[in-house]
């Protein structure tokens, strides 16, 4: 997955001007992001504090590792499965 330009602070800072009143395509412009992009972050980050895109971020990390542990775990069982179920 392609990596942000922009970290979860720097997202934040430009949510927070668009909140204090400039619009979103001088923002877009100013910072060199797309129409898209801008109300992605939106979406995502609105309302947040830097903290708490941290602790999303933090979340968001353990949930893919805890997902690739299980789909690991699955692979093993249905081998060990398919071996037990081979008559030798």
């Amino acid at each position: 997955m392609k990596r942000s330009r922009f970290s979860e602070e720097q997202i934040i800072g430009i949510l927070k001007e668009h909140q204090a009143g400039l619009g979103a395509t001088e923002l877009c412009r100013k910072h060199g992001i797309s129409d898209a992009t801008f109300y992605k972050w939106r979406a995502k980050y609105s309302g947040m504090e830097v903290s708490e895109a941290k602790r999303l971020k933090a979340l968001e990390d353990e949930n893919a590792r805890l997902k690739r542990l299980l789909a690991d775990a699955m692979l093993d069982v249905s081998t060990l499965r398919e071996m037990l179920g081979k008559n030798f």
